[in-house]
């Protein structure tokens, strides 16, 4: 099948830059907000991001009106009548994500497919919320999105190799390197990263070292773009627990258990780059 409109639920961090990377190369995009505001503020980054790639000569005026004018923004589900694949991009609940694919099941053309963003949930719980589960699986997007080069793409028991196969046509289609995972808590990338971000954050718990000894430990030590406690700020504290709890409820490993110091730190609001506050501190 061939993919033209393009559908993205959620136009926070993720969806907004899976919105501008859809829209850049060349598909019509409708992205869905639960509200004008959210959306407005989502379609607003999208604009800056742009503006930022113009002023740097990266892309001319003339594409930036161009790749804006692939993109629609919407509350109402039903505009995703037509689309030929729906991007899944909202927080890590399990309950609204089944939710949402019931109802963009009923919405959707029959031969539209349906993918998640998650980057640990089991996709085929989801799957198993519509009635086209051969046509549902994972692409996991880094953040951020247009900038960050991989794609990471899942694919469950039910997935279809037509399924499979436009989805990695699709991500190449976007100038994404690929990498395949099966539907197992965490895949490739969040099942080796989190376990080294809660190790970094016991480290700091115990006393072992200072957040900054450990960042910089590993940032020249192992030649990393960042330390293990600026990146969890950058990825979001919140998020982080979120991710460590669904993949230990799955697997009950150890290594998942979340830190006391990471619970007390969302407890308290301090969830990295987002709130000013994380590790460290920002204004």
């Amino acid at each position: 099948m061939e993919i033209k409109k393009v559908g993205v639920i959620g136009c926070g961090a993720m969806g907004s830059g899976i919105t501008q990377v859809c829209a850049q190369s060349g598909y019509e995009v409708i992205a869905l907000e639960v509200n004008d505001e959210l959306l407005n503020k989502g379609l607003a980054s999208i604009n800056s991001a742009l503006t930022r790639s113009v002023d740097k000569g990266k892309i001319s005026q003339q594409d930036k009106d161009s790749i804006l004018g692939r993109i629609k923004g919407t509350t109402k589900a039903q505009d995703f009548s037509g689309g030929d694949l729906i991007i899944e991009a909202v927080s890590e609940n399990m309950e609204l994500k089944k939710k949402l694919f019931a109802e963009v099941d009923r919405i959707c053309p029959k031969h539209a497919i349906l993918a998640t963003n998650t980057s640990c949930l089991s996709i085929i719980d989801m799957a198993m919320a519509t009635n086209r589960p051969d046509r549902v699986l994972g692409l996991h997007f880094m953040n951020p999105v247009p900038i960050m080069k991989l794609l990471e793409i899942v694919r469950t028991v039910a997935t279809s190799e037509e399924t499979f196969e436009a989805g990695q046509r699709f991500g190449k289609s976007l100038g994404k390197t690929i990498v395949i995972a099966q539907d197992s808590p965490g895949f490739i990338i969040n099942r080796l990263l989190v376990p080294f971000l809660l190790n970094a954050i016991r480290m700091l718990e115990a006393g072992i070292a200072t957040r900054e000894d450990i960042d910089t430990a590993i940032s020249l030590g192992l030649n990393h773009p960042m330390g293990p406690l600026t990146l969890a700020d950058l990825i979001g504290l919140d998020i982080v627990l979120s991710m460590a709890s669904a993949v230990y409820e799955e697997l009950k490993d150890p290594q998942f258990v979340p830190p006391v110091l990471l619970k007390k730190m969302v407890t308290t609001g301090w969830l990295g780059r987002k709130t000013g506050k994380g590790f460290y501190e920002y204004k």
